[in-house]
Formats: C-alpha cells, structure tokens, sequence
C-alpha cells in the first residue's frame, strides 16, 4: 500500500494540494524539531548565527542554477516531451532529463569547487559583522555545505520529473528526509566533529532527498544516463526560459544576502533570530502557498501547450480562492499567538525569554504578508506555464529594491524586526503587481469570484480572531503560564476554539472553497457521502 501511494498519480489538484500539504507539514514539523534541537543546544548565539550564514552561500548557487532552471524551464519543455508522442512513449522525456543532468551537473561541479577555494575571501564579503573564530567557524561550515549543492541538484532535477507525471508523494515527502538528515547531524555527528557536524547533517539530508525521488523515477522507466551531448531544442529552450528566473532568484539572493549583511552587524543572535522567525512563518507558506502551486503547476502547462486560456484563468482563480481560504486563519492565528508559538517551540535550554520576545516580535511581523506570500507562488508559475519568465524576474526586481531600502531604513529604528516588516511590504508589492501583469495577459482572473470568497472568509475570520483573544485571556488566567503545560494549553484552547469556529462559520456560510475541502479529504479517505451534505442540499 505504502508503494502504491509513492507511485500514485493524483486526479485532481485539490487532492494532490492535500497531499502535498500533508507531507509538507510533516517535513516543516521536522523542520520545527531541527530548530528546537538547534536552539537548545547553541542558543541565538554565534555558532547558529555562522551555521545559518553558511548557509547562504550553497543555497544561493542551489537556487540559482538549480531551481531557476527547474521551475521555469524544465517542467513546461518536459510536459511537452510527455505529450509528444501518441504511443505514450517517454523516451524522449527521459533523454531531455538525462542531458539536463549531464550539463547541469558539470557546472555545478565547477562553480561549487571555485567557491570552496575561494569561501576564505568570498565569505567574509556577506558576513562583514563575523571576526575571528566567528568568522572561521562560517568558512568551515560553507565549505562542508557545498558538497549538498551538487546532490539537491540531481535531486532537483528528479523532482521535476515527479512533478511532470504528477506522482506529487515522494517529491513532497523528500524535504522530509532532509531534515531527518540534518536533524541526526545536530544530535549525533555534533557529538564527533563539533559545529562542523551541522554540516554533515546537511550533506547526510541532501543525499537522502535525492534517494527518496531517484527510487520512484526509476520506477516510472527512467535510466539515469547524464549526456553532455544535445540532440534538438529542448536544452535551448530550457536555457532560454530559465534565463530570466536565474536572474530574478539572483537578485532575490541579493536581497536575502543584504538582509544577512544588515543582520549580522545588529546585536549578537540577530542571524538566527532573523532565520528562526522566518522558518516559522515558512510552515503555513510552504503548508498552504507551495503545496497548491505545485500541485496546479501541471495542469496550468497543460492548459497553456493547449490553449486553453478560459480554464486556465479558472485554475488560477480557484486555486487561489483556495489558498487565501487556509492563508487568511493561519496569519491571524500566528499573529496573536506568537508569543506562544516561539516559547513551545524554541523555548528551551539556551534559548532565554529575550531570545524568544526577539522572535515573537520578527513573527508577528512577517505574518501580516503571509497571504500574499502564499499566494505568490501560483501566480509566478502562471507566467511560466505561459512561458514568461521576464515578468516575474521585472516584477521581483521592483520587490527586492523595496525590500533592500526597507530593510536599511527599517532597521536602525527597528532592529531585525525592521527586517522583517520590510520584508511583508516588498510581498505586497510583489504580490500585487504580478496579479495585475497576469490579469493584462489573460483578459480577466474572474475577480468577482475572488471578492465573493474573501466576503466569506472576512465574515468567519473577524470572530475567530475575538474568540482566540477571549480564550488566550481566560485561559492564561487559570493555569500557569511558567510551566511549558500552560502555555501549550493556553495556545491548543484558544488555536482550536478559533479555527473550529472558522471552519464551521465558513461551512454555514456555504463556502465553495470549504465545500471543496470536505469533497477533496471525502475522496482522500474513500467516503462517498456524509451527513452534512445531505442537509446543504436540501437546503438548496
């Protein structure tokens, strides 16, 4: 059964969004136990502030040659090789992907090797605040993590295949092995080599994604053959489209670089808390944003090989009606149990209450943004579905300058929270401006529909945010807020009393997106009917 479920096609892109938000939550939760390990053995201290600034460096190649050229060009050249032949065959879809690595692996090889010799000099330039053994602890550290860039590169490339033939399980669960891997690191590998064993876990979790996405290609009749030789257009035009992502993520690793920059010479522990803040609020991004673009990714490529422009606007439109359904909670949710949030989460050991106001501050901060930041992905692989990828490199352009003068005004008066803040602004702007754009190319994105959803989630929202202010307050005043059982029973009453009396107002309201979830976990765990449906029916 388990290997009928890594191989399974998904239908629908609901069913397939379910999927990969159950498997993204999982990996995040992982993600929460890594930072949990992470801040109580080191604390917001000078060791985590090198581990995550030596991060920096892998990421930004990572990001650059591997997933610019994966998100925006592959999968649309790739989805046409799947439909090229009438017999069903793949071959030709299997020889693209085996010259994709041999290329994409050579260059790897070469830029990650120059950036080991030259981290001494390179590294210094993004950490100016790091000296002495600070700054040596982060040179090591790098040079380790690079070893990931080259694997997460085939791993990548192993992930697009997944996303093309929609087998959505594996390519979703593989982050989960990345943190089992980085979380042994921090508490086995630790133990031998020190801070430098972090950094083992991280190679340790690349090589373990790409097993977890390597197995089931191979699987679907794929025979890894890296070819350095081309035979038609496809590389151009992966190159061609991906031109233009590399350079956006570029000047996105600028801005995330400056942020780096401007933090490390804030007090001491502003890296982590910078980084602790965001991947917290990545859960509910990565849950809800991503689950959903990747799984309509295909069939928007789909959509725009076949001209289909009518039901690709009402893909877009319907998925984010979707997204803005789960994003719009889970802001209000973490802005007003933030404190919480951070102190059951990161509380412990070297991680004092200090560190924890920091962060709590930093959250509640980033989560203004967190819908548009959810909804940002599925707009960006819109313009690639339609084989644009200079709009969203313009429009991300525009973001970044804002987020780079934000984050040096912002901070002097603010700290890492001016960081942040400047950080959800840029995302508004971003987030907007890319709806606009897509709206002048396809015509309309049926706003009407969306306004009527958000009406909705308006009325719902409002009182499950007073509830969960009512019920913090309560609570909080009968048990003790010292002890960690106080402040998880104070988070768990007022979380699910908020949440339940959204949902459930949603549902009343007769919600499309709340009638759809219910259909899509219906279909998920093989029930045909229930109740409930029976009665909106005959209320119909």
């Amino acid at each position: 059964m388990f290997g009928k479920l890594w191989n399974n096609e998904s239908k629908t892109i609901t069913s397939a969004a379910m999927l990969l938000g159950g498997a993204s939550l999982a990996s995040k939760f992982l993600g929460v136990i890594r930072d949990h390990v992470l801040a109580g053995t080191f604390g917001a201290g000078d060791t985590l502030d090198a581990y995550y600034a030596a991060f920096r460096l892998p990421d930004t190649i990572y990001g650059l040659l591997v997933v610019g050229a994966l998100s925006a060009g592959f999968l649309p050249i790739f989805t046409e090789y799947m439909l090229r032949r009438d017999d069903g065959s793949r071959d030709d879809a299997w020889r693209l992907t085996n010259e994709l690595i041999g290329i994409l692996g050579v260059i790897l090889v070469v830029v990650t090797a120059a950036l080991v010799i030259f981290a001494p000099w390179i590294v210094p330039a993004i950490t100016p605040g790091f000296v002495g053994s600070k700054l040596k602890l982060t040179i090591e550290l790098s040079r380790i993590m690079f070893a990931s860039t080259f694997i997460m590169g085939l791993s990548a490339v192993m992930g697009g295949v997944l996303q093309g033939t929609k087998r959505f399980f594996a390519f979703a669960a593989a982050p989960i092995f990345y943190n089992l891997g980085i979380i042994f690191g921090a508490l086995v590998f630790v133990r031998f080599w020190g801070p430098a064993g972090l950094a083992m876990g991280v190679v340790l979790g690349a090589v373990l994604h790409f097993a977890a996405q390597y197995l089931p290609v191979c699987g679907l009749g794929f025979k890894l053959k890296p070819r350095m030789k081309t035979s038609d257009d496809g590389i151009k035009n992966i190159a061609k489209l991906s031109g233009p992502r590399i350079l956006d993520l570029a000047v996105t690793q600028i801005d995330l670089t400056v942020a780096t920059v401007i933090a490390s010479t804030l007090a001491a522990g502003s890296v982590s808390v910078m980084n602790f803040a965001n991947n917290l609020q990545s859960v509910p991004y990565s849950f809800i944003g991503v689950s959903y673009a990747v799984a309509a990714y295909p069939s928007l490529t789909r959509f725009a090989v076949k001209k289909e422009t009518d039901r690709f606007v009402d893909s877009v439109n319907g998925v984010t009606r979707q997204i803005l359904f789960f994003a719009v909670p889970i802001s209000i949710l973490l802005l007003l149990l933030r404190a919480q949030v951070v102190r059951l989460i990161l509380g412990s050991g070297h991680f004092d209450w200090d560190d924890t106001t920091r962060t709590a501050d930093a959250l509640a901060l980033f989560a203004i943004s967190i819908t548009f930041q959810a909804v940002c992905p599925l707009l960006i692989r819109g313009f690639y579905a339609l084989k644009d990828s200079t709009t969203p490199l313009l429009i991300g352009m525009i973001s970044v300058a804002a987020d780079i003068i934000g984050n040096i005004t912002l901070s002097k008066s603010m700290g890492v929270s001016g960081l942040a803040l400047s950080f959800s602004i840029s995302s508004v702007i971003q987030v907007t401006l890319l709806w606009v754009t897509l709206r002048m190319k396809t015509g309309t994105l049926n706003e009407s529909l969306l306004i009527k959803s958000l009406a909705k989630i308006t009325v719902a929202a409002v009182p499950m945010a007073l509830v969960i202010q009512l019920t913090k307050n309560f609570v909080g005043v009968h048990v003790n807020m010292n002890t960690v059982f106080g402040v998880f029973t104070q988070a768990a009453l007022a979380g699910a009393m908020g949440l339940g009396l959204y949902f459930g107002a949603a549902y009343f309201l007769r919600s499309d997106e709340a009638r759809s979830f219910v259909e899509a976990f219906k279909r998920r765990v093989g029930i045909r009917e229930l109740p409930v449906i029976a009665i909106d029916e005959a209320l119909e």
